[in-house]
């Protein structure tokens, strides 16, 4: 039998290359989808993990979707700065919504807002929706994918400038998201908006 040529060989190492860098670029997606099941169930446990790798297993190989083009680039000071504050919101959220229920003295406002998202990326948006859906006393109602906006039910505003406060406080988790694993281009827009503050991207107010 006559071996493989050489274009034949270069052909199958360059589709191996091609499947590695794409399996790669996967991988922090891969990981994503465990971190948010175990976010949905309140569970950091082996079990929680073990569960969320075999349904990231299932949703990756049985569901026939195009594959997630990830930016490639992963600043891992910016991610810890979102999980910190991810968490340090989720206790402050927590602690807002059961005052605003046991304080007999105010009457809990809330109301419905629009969020104009800066950047134009599906990856972003739903990882800003659930973010800001997983913060106690506020909820994701509906996403308009071609305009960007992001509708949210919020508890607590009583005045325009509570619900400024609850829309700079999205955009400050969809640049958090941006600093850590956005694109090039989409963190120039986020620095060209100046969304750089402490406030912008902590617990709604």
């Amino acid at each position: 039998m006559s071996e493989p040529s050489r274009d034949a060989r270069s052909t199958d190492a360059g589709g191996r290359a091609t499947l590695l860098t794409r399996l790669w670029r996967q991988l922090p997606f891969f990981f994503w989808l465990i971190a948010l099941w175990m976010l949905l169930w309140g569970q950091f446990t082996v079990v929680a993990f073990v569960t969320g790798l075999v349904v990231a297993v299932f949703v990756t190989t049985v569901f026939r979707l195009p594959p997630v083009e990830l930016s490639g680039r992963l600043n891992l000071w910016y991610g810890l700065i979102f999980v910190v504050t991810f968490f340090g919101a989720l206790v402050r959220g927590s602690l807002l919504v059961a005052w605003q229920v046991i304080d007999p003295w105010k009457r809990v406002g809330s109301a419905v807002i629009a969020v104009q998202l800066r950047t134009d990326d599906d990856l972003i948006m739903t990882h800003t929706g659930v973010t800001a859906s997983l913060i106690p006393g506020s909820l994701i109602v509906e996403a308009d994918r071609d305009r960007r906006i992001l509708y949210l039910h919020v508890l607590g505003p009583r005045t325009d400038a509570d619900i400024a406060s609850q829309k700079r406080a999205v955009l400050g988790w969809e640049a958090r998201i941006v600093r850590a694993v956005g694109s090039r281009e989409q963190l120039a827009v986020i620095r060209a908006a100046e969304i750089d503050t402490p406030r912008q991207g902590g617990a709604p107010a």
